[in-house]
């Protein structure tokens, strides 16, 4: 059975090497496991953000990092779902749908009416997940899709 639960920087180290396993899968760059440990214990103190983590048994098989900003469009923050992983040997279990659901409720109770993602188009499944739960990239009454840009700050 496995138990979702909010992270605490005790978990820095766990989460840091599942987000690390995150990267490398989709062979994407990335830092080291000691760096993204530092990071998550300096984040995870801070009242915008937390991170949530499954685990079976002692093994952690996955894990999703929320952050919370204010927004002008209604009282609350608005949540971004910055990360969610589920480790490849488990996905199709349920495990994402749990890590998911406790994510919109932790962010629902810090009074978030909204969560965004950003997903890649080319990535199918993942859209595929999201939008069973709901999610959308179309607007209701709207005729085209919702995009993001990134761009630099320097």
């Amino acid at each position: 059975m496995t138990d979702v639960r909010r992270a605490t920087t005790d978990d820095a180290g766990v989460l840091a090497r599942l987000l690390w396993d995150f990267n490398t899968e989709f062979e994407t760059e990335v830092d080291d496991v000691d760096v993204l440990e530092a990071r998550f214990a300096r984040i995870l103190v801070l009242p915008g953000v937390f991170a949530v983590l499954a685990e079976d048994g002692p093994d952690a098989v996955g894990f999703a990092l929320v952050t919370l900003r204010p927004a002008i469009w209604f009282d609350g923050p608005v949540s971004q779902l910055e990360e969610l992983y589920v480790v490849p040997a488990l996905r199709d279990r349920g495990i994402g749908t749990q890590v998911l659901g406790l994510c919109t409720e932790l962010a629902r109770d810090q009074g978030s009416p909204e969560m965004h993602i950003n997903v890649d188009e080319v990535d199918v499944d993942t859209r595929r997940f999201y939008e069973r739960h709901g999610w959308v990239n179309i607007e209701e009454g709207a005729d085209y899709r919702m995009l993001c840009y990134v761009g630099p700050t320097g």
